[in-house]
């Protein structure tokens, strides 16, 4: 595998990242164990969103690429983080279905976690939040130091990230840094 290169998204990688994400999550491709589509219909992100969210001051979305067959560059993944006081949240998280169980996912969460740490070096807590029902991907948080909190809450159903099909709560987890 090609070394991963990291850097900031930008407003010109939207139509990318807008693929990117919605196939890791919503599409059923056989091969994604991130996958939602059999728990969640509808859109995991949409242009406007994601524009929006490029725009907070408070979330860094970052992009890793590796080089392609054509001498340039795609994103192979993306991670976000949202500051709030001593706390960074992790999330938009996601590995393209064909480049997923090749560790890519661990090198961009550690990429992540020191990066958050450069942005904000007083931070004590990442956080994220996952669906309850998805204990695959609990337990691949746990095994990189995160642990489930008492803390669930709705869906949101409000928040136009799709609709789901049964009873889902997102389960917060968290990773002390100190």
């Amino acid at each position: 595998m090609q070394p991963l290169k990291f850097r900031k998204a930008e407003l010109k990688d939207v139509e990318q990242l807008l693929y990117l994400i919605n196939r890791a999550y919503r599409h059923d491709t056989a091969r994604s164990w991130t996958n939602e589509a059999k728990l969640v219909s509808g859109s995991r992100i949409d242009e406007q969103q994601l524009q929006q969210a490029l725009a907070d001051q408070n979330f860094h979305l970052y992009v890793a690429e590796i080089d392609n067959d054509l001498s340039t560059l795609s994103i192979v993944a993306c991670i976000g983080l949202t500051f709030n006081h001593n706390e960074v949240e992790i999330g938009t998280f996601c590995v393209d279905p064909i480049f997923q169980n090749t560790g890519i996912g661990k090198t961009v969460l550690s990429f992540a976690e020191a990066q958050a740490l450069l942005i904000q070096p007083n931070l004590d807590v990442y956080v994220m939040f996952v669906l309850d029902i998805r204990t695959e991907l609990l337990a691949y948080y746990q095994r990189r130091g995160y642990r489930p909190t008492d803390l669930k809450i709705s869906y949101p159903l409000d928040a136009n990230v799709g609709q789901p099909l049964r009873h889902i709560e997102l389960q917060q987890m968290l990773k002390n840094i100190k």
